[in-house]
């Protein structure tokens, strides 16, 4: 009982920080807080705020887990007869039609790109999240297909599902940051998702393809 006290605490703690630091950013951009005024705002110590992020770009991106596991998590759950392509499109569609804050379209997105396009670090570090991600689904999707070491497809096919990833979140930020509403820029991610579909080749689309029955 003790110890889910405690870790209900850390848990509401680390959020609070990054609320804090988040609304910073937003309102002065990303390069002109620093970590002490962060803690001065949110009434902890420097230290508090580094035993929960290490880096300043953590306190922004501090959901960069999720996008890391995002595509792979798909692959893993993907139905009966359904190829590893088809999971992805499939949850990429769920998510834009139902207007998800997971891929973006949610109000106040535009805020949290435009500190993003302020911030050479935070460029990078998603650079690197999206490489991490990569490299997580090339690993599912050699484990799901059963791929050798020496086998490419793997890590082929990753490379075009991240890029269908990658351009659809880089389209609906975009689309945000000008001030189109979230049911509009919906509609039109969509139609990007059609005609990324369109531009994949059969070995992608077939791959991995788990049994029907």
């Amino acid at each position: 009982m003790a110890e889910g006290l405690r870790e209900r605490k850390k848990r509401r703690t680390r959020q609070h920080l990054s609320d804090v630091a988040t609304g910073l950013f937003v309102e002065r951009g990303f390069d002109a807080v620093t970590i002490a005024e962060i803690a001065e705002t949110a009434d902890v110590s420097v230290n508090t705020v580094y035993n929960y992020f290490p880096a300043k770009e953590d306190l922004f991106l501090d959901r960069s887990r999720g996008i890391v596991d995002r595509l792979s998590r798909y692959v893993r759950g993907r139905d009966k007869g359904e190829s590893a392509a088809d999971a992805v499109l499939r949850e990429l569609r769920i998510q834009v039609e139902g207007v998800s804050p997971t891929v973006g379209l949610i109000a106040g997105y535009a805020s949290f790109m435009r500190v993003i396009e302020g911030a050479d670090t935070l460029k990078a570090r998603l650079w690197h999240i999206g490489q991490e991600a990569q490299l997580h689904l090339e690993e599912t999707l050699r484990e799901e297909a059963g791929a050798g070491p020496d086998d490419w497809a793997p890590a082929l096919v990753a490379g075009q599902l991240s890029w269908v990833h990658s351009t659809l979140m880089a389209y609906v930020g975009g689309e945000m940051v000008t001030g189109r509403g979230t049911n509009e820029v919906s509609r039109d991610a969509l139609v990007l998702l059609d005609d990324m579909e369109d531009l994949l080749g059969e070995k992608v689309l077939n791959y991995a393809r788990r049994a029907a029955a």
